[in-house]
């Protein structure tokens, strides 16, 4: 489970004089794409399609809080540059807006090109790729008074700080014990562990309970589907 003990309620405002140069961006998460990043654990995030009229690069942040009237970014040519690698980014989601990860703007793996058939051709935009360094996806923590213009919108950093130490200290890490357990019928060892296989790719976590425990203390075991605690116990539904 993720941490988010400590947690900072109240508006999200300015501090000092950081702004849309600090090299800070708030990434929102398209529609359905959080409860894929839940599910599965990724090392990194990649959007595409971000480059409509460059509306998500330009695009910026108003900040609403008790000592910081609302102000929207500048656009056009006195916007920031689009994220750079190392830039640090908060991810965030909507309704209501939460945070649910922080990370840094990283190289994309595999470079797409304007012309696919010609190598020498300038890198196609649109695409963004982010490294998680902390996710938030099982417990998100409230953004409120943080507005975004776009999918990717720049940040002061000091608006960035705030949702960073809403987060709290990370946890300390420790060991688990997952398993799956399926019965399978099957004329060899061999034919029921690609069977195993089969069931997996074909119903996922989406159907398949998963188990999980401490190590060393197997008597709290519980049981997640789809990411969340799923009871197994027929006779408690009753």
């Amino acid at each position: 489970m993720t941490d988010t003990d400590r947690r900072v309620s109240g508006t999200i405002h300015v501090r000092g004089e950081g702004g849309p140069g600090d090299g800070a961006w708030a990434v929102l998460l398209p529609p359905g794409r959080y409860d894929a990043e839940r599910l599965v654990h990724h090392d990194t995030l990649e959007l595409t399609g971000l480059d409509a009229a460059g509306v998500a690069y330009r695009a910026g942040a108003a900040l609403a809080g008790p000592t910081a009237p609302a102000s929207p970014r500048p656009a056009g040519p006195t916007a920031p540059a689009g994220p750079r690698p190392g830039d640090p980014v908060a991810v965030l989601t909507e309704g209501p807006l939460r945070l649910v990860a922080l990370g840094r703007v990283a190289r994309p793996t595999v470079e797409r090109r304007e012309d696919p058939d010609d190598p020498q051709s300038d890198p196609a935009a649109g695409s963004l790729v982010v490294a998680y360094t902390r996710r938030a996806f099982d417990e998100p923590v409230a953004a409120e008074g943080l507005t975004l213009d776009g999918p990717v919108t720049a940040l002061p950093a000091g608006a960035y700080r705030e949702l960073a130490e809403r987060l709290g200290p990370p946890p300390a890490r420790r060991r688990w014990l997952v398993s799956l357990d399926l019965p399978i019928e099957a004329d060899t060892p061999a034919e029921a562990v690609r069977l195993f296989w089969s069931y997996v790719r074909d119903l996922g976590p989406q159907e398949l309970p998963a188990f999980v425990s401490p190590s060393g203390n197997e008597l709290a075991m519980q049981a997640f589907v789809l990411g969340a605690e799923a009871n197994q116990d027929p006779e408690e539904d009753d």
